[in-house]
């Protein structure tokens, strides 16, 4: 009985060391993931070969933050006294999913402060992999008229977007895609974090033409536009056609 004991135990350890000796690693994803605000995201980390780790301390962090962490699990239970407050209620692991090595982490409605580097960190394993979060949002700008220029026959363009993140650039152009000199833009950060923007140009009605407003944010990739046209004609025709600010586009009255 005793032979047999030691026998399962012996079998055990080694099964154990086999373990502990594999060529583990882990891994997430290089590219950034950008992820709309108020949207769920999932940050990739996986064990590779695939192994059961349910019975790892799986930790997800963030280096920048105190506390640093994001989703604590040890021997089974979620520590939810060590998660930074911005996260409580708002992450997840696929339980059902570890014990095929997914540590993957799932974050819900998206904030802004919750843009960063994420670190996937297994400290019996000392591996690790790291996610970068891009939190974007974006809104379509909207023109308006707001005065007359000098010389006379000009007239002063206002574009305004709110609602975006990061902080976007704003650019007029012609109706040939030329770019228009514009004054330098307004930008106010609001108590959401969000930013609202707008830039005034001065155009030559003269001739009538078309006019865009285009905001873009590089990191992101988002970009909207508007359009207005610009009639060859007397100012009263501006007033006349107010009702069409909304489709962005003002249109020659007869």
């Amino acid at each position: 009985h005793t032979n047999t004991t030691h026998d399962i135990f012996s079998i055990h350890v080694t099964n154990l060391l086999h373990l502990y000796t594999l060529p583990f690693s882990v891994f997430g994803t290089p590219q950034p993931i950008v992820i709309a605000l108020g949207d769920d995201v999932v940050l990739p980390c996986h064990l590779e070969p695939a192994q059961d780790a349910e019975g790892f301390t799986l930790k997800w962090t963030r280096p920048d933050l105190k506390p640093r962490f994001v989703h604590v699990w040890r021997a089974g239970v979620e520590l939810q006294d060590k998660q930074h407050p911005q996260y409580q209620g708002r992450t997840a692991l696929f339980t059902d999913e570890l014990k095929h090595g997914n540590i993957s982490l799932k974050l819900v409605k998206v904030k802004p402060a919750d843009e960063g580097t994420y670190r996937c960190y297994i400290p019996a394993l000392e591996q690790q992999s790291f996610v970068q979060v891009v939190v974007g949002a974006a809104s379509s700008p909207v023109i308006k008229l707001v005065g007359f220029g000098k010389p006379s026959g000009s007239v002063v363009l206002e574009c305004t977007s709110s609602g975006w993140y990061p902080e976007p650039e704003v650019s007029w152009m012609d109706s040939e895609g030329h770019l228009v000199s514009a004054g330098p833009p307004e930008t106010v950060r609001g108590p959401d974090d969000l930013y609202t923007v707008s830039s005034r140009v001065t155009v030559d009605k003269r001739h009538g033409s078309t006019v865009t407003c285009r905001v873009h944010q590089d990191r992101t990739n988002q970009t909207r536009e508007a359009h207005i046209q610009v009639p060859g004609k007397s100012f009263s025709c501006w007033f006349g056609c107010g009702h069409c600010i909304n489709k962005w586009k003002w249109k020659s009255c007869n």
